[in-house]
């Protein structure tokens, strides 16, 4: 039932005063006349291709406000820009909607048609995926529109400022990774040392993980059945990232597999992923004691470390850029997209170790902090998306209004 105030249209609910214009009524739609080809680096003007990126050229056929979305290509459906004004280039398989109606606001159109456009292209085609885009899928796909002007304007504001905290969240994160990755590289090899140790002149060691291990590295399990959720925890390859154990990454562990106690994991275990896609290979993770009871798969390895060796020390050699670049030298593959690490690769990495383990401590203790931040900021920006997909549900269809 249809609640007062609203109407029922063939886009859904919308309020009594919006109308349904189609992109034709609204705006004009061309296509652009360059090739990928004619990009220059550093060119003068912006020229958008079927890609999310911006490249650069030195002409321009078009000037001024208008939404852009790729015509064919993986960005069919998916790739959109909005330019409030300036001078363009446009590939030519790239739709223009420009030379909008006096009554329409072209940053509330681009919101609104980013965010019906694909489900439009997707109702239009039988098959899963959608290699082009057809002049009338654009030209007949209806919008809401408010009636005035100011309401537009206040709806997209709104969503543009959202978008805005987004973008300044990721450059943040950015930074701060950059800053991590800079501070991994002086802390870890001890080209800068920590407040109380840089007076200790002893000379670090390097030394090879072999020499720290108190048990064998091993191989996960193998399921021998899938069945229900038993109170045990298995991870999965998603567990570890290049930003180190993500406990979201598990799933029930099968029933009755009499293996699965061999390979549960205690606190302070690091996981190494030993089989994955080549830029995921060698990634690991420090188990922390949740979930519990948890183990870990045949395509992961289990590193447990004496007492000579901090076992987040470790953790952040591995992750480090210097523990990439090995992993990625040693792994080996018959396929471009799985490659394997053996144990002996892993038994091989070499670790710089300070004069004490306490330093070892404080220097894991001091990019934890870094990745504690960093966390946090990514929790923020996760609920800041989430934020803004149920404002533009509620806004972009009239079920709030604003003053």
């Amino acid at each position: 039932m249809v609640r007062p105030g609203y109407k029922q249209t063939e886009v859904g609910v919308i309020p009594d005063g919006w109308s349904l214009e189609s992109v034709e009524e609204i705006a004009t739609i061309t296509t652009g006349s360059r090739n990928t080809q004619d990009r220059v680096a550093d060119g003068k003007y912006p020229f958008f291709v079927r890609s999310q990126t911006v490249e650069r050229i030195n002409s321009f056929s078009y000037e001024g406000e208008a939404v852009l979305t790729a015509g064919d290509g993986v960005g069919t459906g998916k790739v959109y820009h909005y330019v409030p004004a300036g001078r363009f280039d446009v590939h030519q398989r790239v739709y223009r909607i420009s030379d909008f109606r006096p009554d329409i606001v072209g940053l509330y159109f681009f919101l609104q048609f980013q965010s019906r456009f694909y489900d439009r292209i997707m109702q239009m085609t039988a098959k899963s995926s959608v290699d082009s885009v057809r002049r009338e899928m654009i030209a007949g796909m209806q919008i809401p529109v408010p009636p005035t002007k100011a309401e537009q304007t206040a709806i997209a504001t709104m969503l543009s400022d959202v978008d805005d905290l987004i973008e300044g969240l990721e450059r943040l994160i950015d930074k701060k990774r950059r800053l991590m990755r800079g501070a991994m590289a002086k802390l870890l090899f001890g080209r800068r040392r920590l407040p109380g140790f840089e007076r200790v002149k002893d000379a670090w060691t390097p030394s090879i993980l072999r020499a720290h291990l108190r048990a064998p590295i091993r191989n996960g399990y193998s399921p021998i059945c899938a069945s229900a959720r038993t109170g045990t925890w298995i991870l999965s390859l998603a567990a570890v990232t290049s930003e180190g154990f993500d406990p979201r990454g598990v799933k029930p562990a099968p029933l009755g597999d009499p293996q699965v106690e061999k390979a549960l994991l205690v606190k302070g275990d690091i996981v190494v992923s030993r089989s994955n896609t080549p830029e995921r290979v060698g990634l690991a993770g420090l188990f922390r004691g949740e979930p519990s009871p948890c183990a870990y798969p045949d395509l992961m390895m289990r590193v447990q470390v004496g007492r000579s060796l901090s076992p987040e020390y470790l953790l952040y050699h591995l992750l480090s850029p210097h523990g990439r670049q090995y992993f990625a030298r040693s792994a080996r593959g018959s396929s471009r997209s799985m490659v394997k690490i053996d144990r002996s690769v892993l038994e091989e990495f070499e670790v710089p170790l300070p004069p004490t383990k306490a330093e070892q401590e404080a220097i894991a203790a001091v990019l934890s902090d870094m990745d504690a931040e960093i966390e946090a900021l990514e929790a923020k920006l996760a609920k800041t998306r989430q934020l803004k997909q149920g404002m533009m549900h509620e806004l972009l269809t009239g079920r709030i209004r604003l003053v």
